[in-house]
């Protein structure tokens, strides 16, 4: 499974994106997909994941309520829209896809190359 981020960019504070997370290979239905950031110094952090099957979802408490995780099958794409967004959430954000799913990244076996998102105040 090979995975393709897009999406990312300048935004002020309290302004919105969309990353887009773009999937070539099979990917089953017990399948998860995720969204990491790391934020420079810092190290990565779960942001939210997805099961490709059931559709269920999960979120980190920093973005609970801010941001929404969906896949779209027959695209094989999973997007992350990002609402009221914070300075704070300035990072690299990264896609993950994997079989356990979770909140670690040693949850994830595949990963995308990451996108830049920058929130200005």
């Amino acid at each position: 499974v090979q995975l393709q981020a897009s999406g990312g960019g300048l935004v002020q504070a309290g302004g919105s994106l969309r990353l887009s997370c773009a999937a070539s290979g099979r990917i089953f239905s017990s399948s998860v997909m995720g969204w990491f950031r790391q934020a420079p110094g810092k190290e990565r952090e779960f942001v939210a994941y997805i099961r490709w099957g059931a559709g269920t979802t999960s979120y980190a408490d920093s973005v609970k309520g801010r941001f929404t995780i969906s896949r779209d099958k027959g695209k094989n794409t999973v997007y992350l829209q990002m609402n009221s967004l914070k300075r704070e959430d300035t990072a690299v954000y990264y896609c993950a896809a994997g079989p356990f799913g979770g909140s670690r990244s040693i949850d994830y076996k595949y990963w995308g190359q990451g996108t830049q998102v920058t929130v200005s105040s």
